[in-house]
């Protein structure tokens, strides 16, 4: 099952996600005999919700009516970010051995490190399926690109143990983390020892640098998170092919982790990193008018144009 949010009459409702089609959760179940509170609130739909079983037996009579189920669908419809305000955007650095290499450092076993966790501020960097990415006048040449699989939390996580961490996931995404590889405030500034973290932080928090989507897709989707194969291209042009196999902490470990020491709430984000394949180890940087597309296989294509 894969929902998404989109806009219908200017107003936000919930539907299937069929890539290039919407069927409204609404005209669904009524096609189907069932019913459900309306909402655009994904969270009631997916595991840990209480319309979860229905949303379920809908998706099930959808996929057997396939005649139906085209009658019932939207073309072009506009798709909105499928969490609109998650308490946290968790985000993940260096978590595949390639992509660490390709930036100029060692990558290191599972046992010898832990996971590197940061955070961008949900409300003015969040961006949706479809939606324009500014390049930051203040800092516009060295913006980049990272396709990640993003992990949706649907229950309230405290020191929850690896074997047991996917209980708590609602749903998996796919999240672009649009990163400017240069940013440096004041360049004629006296240099401090921690001048070069802090840029690399800035450098994640532009307006509109991390959508999210197009949809989310239900663990009953994605039977196995460490098996999906990943793919970015800008402008038709393949930049990353990967898969998830190759993280370093798979999602269960990351969840085990960020949940010891803070709670996780229904709706956080935590996206788990990048694969090798990024702009910057090679001098190849965004511009406007190009056009980003994020793939992973079960979940669906993010693409967005840079403006």
């Amino acid at each position: 099952m894969r929902l998404c949010r989109f806009e219908q009459n200017g107003k936000a409702a919930a539907g299937f996600f069929l890539d290039d089609q919407v069927v409204p959760l609404g005209v669904a179940a009524e096609a189907a005999g069932e019913t459900l509170e309306a909402t655009d609130d994904l969270l009631s739909f997916l595991p840990h919700g209480s319309q979860h079983d229905t949303a379920q037996k809908m998706d099930e009579w959808l996929a057997g009516n396939e005649s139906a189920a085209a009658g019932l669908a939207m073309e072009d419809a506009s798709i909105l970010t499928p969490i609109p305000k998650p308490n946290k955007l968790l985000l993940l650095a260096g978590n595949y051995a390639k992509h660490i290499e390709e930036s100029g450092e060692n990558a290191v076993e599972r046992a010898q490190t832990y996971p590197y966790v940061f955070m961008k501020p949900a409300s003015t960097t969040l961006n949706r399926h479809g939606g324009e990415i500014p390049i930051p006048p203040v800092s516009p040449d060295n913006i980049d690109w990272e396709c990640e699989l993003g992990v949706v939390i649907g229950k309230k996580a405290k020191r929850v143990s690896e074997a047991e961490a996917l209980d708590y996931v609602a749903g998996y995404t796919v999240v672009n983390d649009i990163s400017d590889r240069g940013f440096r405030p004041n360049p004629n500034r006296k240099e401090r020892d921690r001048d070069k973290f802090f840029d690399w932080q800035h450098g994640k928090w532009h307006d509109g640098s991390c959508p999210v989507g197009p949809c989310i897709a239900s663990p009953a989707t994605i039977s196995d998170p460490q098996n999906l194969p990943l793919k970015l291209t800008v402008n038709g042009e393949v930049h990353q092919d990967a898969s998830t196999a190759l993280q370093i902490f798979p999602v269960a470990a990351v969840i085990e982790f960020i949940s010891s020491f803070v709670t996780l709430e229904p709706g956080d984000i935590i996206s788990t990193g990048t694969a090798a394949g990024v702009g910057h180890a090679k001098g190849v940087h965004l511009k406007a008018g190009d056009q980003v597309e994020a793939n992973i296989e079960g979940i669906g294509a993010l693409k967005n144009t840079m403006v």
